[in-house]
């Protein structure tokens, strides 16, 4: 994404994207008309973690069943069935059921049982679930491929929008978990007319759970819905029977199959948004404005001024010594370490595998932003953006390949071996491998969010039977491929590098150039955690897509700084120091987790730190390769440019 220097039309770019994001929004999956009186089913989801409404914290970070055996929910007769799911949707922790919930289209419901039974709650269940209750835990349906929700006001902007899931239940004056078994489904349909039928089509589900302690089911399998003002509390010293009740109330709507999501996609206040994403592009245009004001004024200068030294040089041939210019009779600066800036770094395997997946990441990462932007991995297909990120890293593990084997060649590395077999399995194994620990804590916990062995071994597979042979293939075209020499002749004998000072030190440098990008991603990074740990719709992928752009920009430009400043050091040692100093913005990303973790997360419990804290940094760790490869490109190409321009004897 480019930006203009002129504020003018960064403000008319920034107002444009989002209605290229709904110009282009596609739900992804077609629209099911249904006849008056037809069955619409409601489908079951886990039971997830949300922020408790007295204290706006977040308890925990496992998800549950939902016909988990302490929750006594009522199950359709011969036992629930599985509804097929994505690859993303699993991983993501969807378990999808159907339900003993009848509801027919357009037919008004009034008190029904969802069972004929009461369910009895023992001891053991009681606490398990009151638990949940304080922890402000959320039931998921879904009716149509629409989650159930519950209607909330912004009080920023004061208007209404749909939340989706529901509560549990809820806690009173006294902190006393009151259960919700009485839900008031609302469901808005649209009319179409569809031939000479006319047809409906489910735009919007609300559900208004309450609690009500003197529900029952009478002899002659009538139910009778306790009052209102009689709360459902469960006892942890006995046993507590409760009655699961719902009514269904049809409602018409203006509004069309196409924009039903609308609802669902609500900004939290939006103000802050636009104020950083301008905040932030206003500075990005300045940094490198400046940086390319700095690095242009004093490169022309030194490169003038060695240029004429070697001309000068040139036409000593008496051996006397050379004219002198400005009062300089030697080369300074830069220019000195011309037969040191390309010699090979230390570790150069290590190097050139992490690069590779750099590159395969960046790619993946643009690729699926701009999908997202155009509207094409909507929410109404669950777990869609998930598994569109897998197989697009898959398919471009051909450029992981071709990169990195392009940049060892270019180090002069001989275990090509080694190179080719390292850039698909260490960064893809240390993801899983990490992965694969921390679900072993969650299915330990019996968590309905552990990953399926099934699956895990599906992901093994795509892994070895794709992405493997294309990484082997793009690296064995990138090894027939020329390497990328420098311009000027690498030194047999290497120079001493003096002593850094200051800024320059290893630790101060990699602080500093890590801090940039992240301050440009920070607002959008805290919304992207939220929604990741409460549970929530993301979909502001315009935003997202001017932050990816405006990282990308400010990593590059500070890299850049920062390699010129250590180079006029006479530090030639610039390649691991480029990758980790913009890498060093995965490092803040892991910091900011701590610090929503201290600040709106309270666990309680060890295993759902070590979850939070495992996840965090295997975030954290991404964005460094990421972030790590963009600086190291940028400081390469910089250098290849400034040494092609001076001429050297």
């Amino acid at each position: 994404m480019r930006f203009s220097e002129r504020t003018s039309l960064l403000s008319s770019l920034l107002l444009t994207v989002p209605s290229l994001s709904s110009a282009f929004y596609l739900p992804g999956v077609a629209p099911t008309s249904y006849d008056e009186g037809q069955t619409v089913p409601l489908y079951v989801n886990h039971l997830t973690p949300g922020l408790a409404r007295q204290d706006d914290q977040l308890h925990s970070v496992f998800a549950y069943d939902y016909y988990h055996p302490a929750l006594h929910f009522c199950a359709p007769e011969g036992g629930p069935k599985d509804v097929r799911e994505s690859l993303g949707s699993i991983l993501f922790g969807d378990r999808i059921q159907t339900s003993p919930f009848e509801i027919h289209m357009g037919k008004n419901e009034t008190c029904k049982a969802v069972c004929k039974e009461q369910a009895v709650f023992d001891e053991r269940g009681a606490k398990f679930t009151n638990r949940r209750i304080s922890q402000g835990y959320n039931i998921n349906w879904l009716v149509d491929g629409l989650p159930a929700a519950q209607l909330n006001l912004d009080s920023v902007t004061k208007s209404e929008f749909y939340s989706p899931g529901f509560a549990l239940g809820t806690l009173d004056d006294n902190g006393q978990s009151l259960l919700n078994n009485h839900f008031d489904i609302l469901i808005d349909y649209h009319r179409v007319s569809q031939g000479n039928k006319e047809k409906y089509r489910v735009v919007g589900v609300l559900v208004q759970p309450e609690s009500r302690r003197d529900s029952k089911v009478l002899g002659d399998g009538n139910v009778e819905c306790g009052a209102q003002g009689a709360p459902m509390t469960l006892s942890e010293e006995a046993d507590t029977g409760v009655t699961w009740t719902y009514s269904v109330y049809w409602r018409e709507s203006e509004t069309a199959w196409a924009t039903r999501w609308d609802k669902y996609l609500h900004v939290y206040d939006p103000k802050i948004h636009w104020f950083s994403l301008i905040n932030s592009a206003v500075f990005v245009v300045f940094l490198v404005g400046m940086v390319s004001m700095i690095l242009l004024r004093a490169l022309r200068k030194d490169i003038a001024r060695y240029n004429r030294l070697d001309v000068i040089n040139l036409e000593d041939l008496d051996g006397t010594s050379a004219a002198v210019e400005d009062g300089i009779q030697e080369d300074s600066g830069w220019k000195l370490v011309h037969g040191d800036v390309f010699r090979c770094p230390q570790s150069p395997l290590l190097l050139s595998v992490l690069v590779g997946n750099g590159a395969q990441l960046f790619m993946m990462t643009g690729v699926t932003v701009v999908f997202a932007l155009l509207g094409l991995l909507s929410p109404s297909n669950r777990g869609f953006l998930a598994t569109v990120i897998l197989l697009i890293y898959t398919l471009f593990g051909f450029i992981g390949g071709y990169v990195s084997a392009r940049v060892y060649k270019s180090f002069g590395g001989e275990a090509w071996k080694r190179n080719i077999i390292m850039t698909p399995i260490l960064i893809p194994g240390v993801i899983f491998g990490t992965f694969f620990l921390l679900n072993l804590f969650v299915w330990a916990k019996g968590s309905s969010g552990a990953v399926p062995f099934t699956t895990m071994l599906a992901l093994v597979l795509i892994w070895f039977v794709i992405s493997v042979p294309l990484s082997v293939a793009g690296s064995w075209l990138g090894f027939k491929q020329n390497p990328i020499e420098g311009p000027t002749k690498t030194n047999q004998i290497p120079r001493q590098v003096p002593p850094m000072s200051g800024s320059l030190r290893t630790i101060p440098s990699l602080l500093l150039t890590g801090i940039l990008p992240f301050g440009a991603i920070f607002v959008e990074l805290y919304f992207i955690m939220t929604s990741l740990w409460t549970n929530k719709i993301y979909y502001m992928f315009g935003f997202l897509f001017l932050c990816y752009g405006l990282m990308i920009m400010t990593s590059a430009a500070t890299t850049v700084l920062l390699v010129y400043f250590l180079l006029c050091a006479e530090n030639y040692r610039w390649h691991w120091r480029a990758f980790a100093g913009a890498g060093m913005t995965g490092g803040y990303v892991f910091v900011n987790a701590l610090v929503f973790w201290a600040t709106r997360v309270s666990f309680g419990g060890l295993t759902g730190a070590v979850l939070y804290v495992g996840y965090s940094a295997l975030i954290g760790f991404i964005v460094f390769i990421l972030t790590g490869s963009i600086g190291f490109f940028a400081s390469w190409a910089f250098v290849q440019r400034i040494y092609g321009s001076i001429k050297v004897d």
